[in-house]
């Protein structure tokens, strides 16, 4: 494969949601569902869960997917999620009054999201092999 701008290869298409307005952990918190799925899999992971930042990222996942289908020709089907981060942005800053004269900050932040998604099947995820059960020490006599 032929390595082209931004480190994204010919079988490979990405997608950004810039300003979402949501920290970045709670983001993390949905993108870590989704990691290594297939994109139909995906979509019904995101339309089932109770987040609320879960139709930003189907937001996102469809438009990745309607990059690769219609920019570069890609089959929908055999598209897998094999990158998805999500990246710090603005954080608005806010004050309400306090006790005594005091300003008390409240902090909204926002975040970026991008997704690459590749086409073929995923790599296989590693899996820790079991351990063998410890003997028990023998009853006392």
């Amino acid at each position: 494969m032929e390595k082209k701008r931004y480190n994204i290869q010919d079988n490979q298409v990405r997608a950004y949601n810039k300003l979402i307005r949501i920290s970045m952990y709670k983001l993390s918190l949905v993108t870590d569902l989704i990691r290594g799925l297939s994109v139909a899999r995906a979509v019904d992971v995101l339309k089932f869960s109770k987040k609320r930042v879960a139709g930003e990222v189907l937001k996102t996942l469809m438009s990745a997917a309607s990059n690769a289908e219609n920019n570069k020709k890609l089959p929908v089907d055999s598209l897998f999620v094999k990158e998805i981060w999500v990246g710090k942005a603005l954080t608005m800053k806010r004050y309400m009054p306090g006790p005594r004269g005091q300003a008390k900050p409240i902090l909204k932040p926002f975040s970026h999201l991008t997704i690459v998604l590749e086409s073929g099947a995923p790599a296989p995820k590693k899996t820790a092999a079991k351990k063998p059960a410890a003997k028990k020490a023998e009853a006392k006599k």
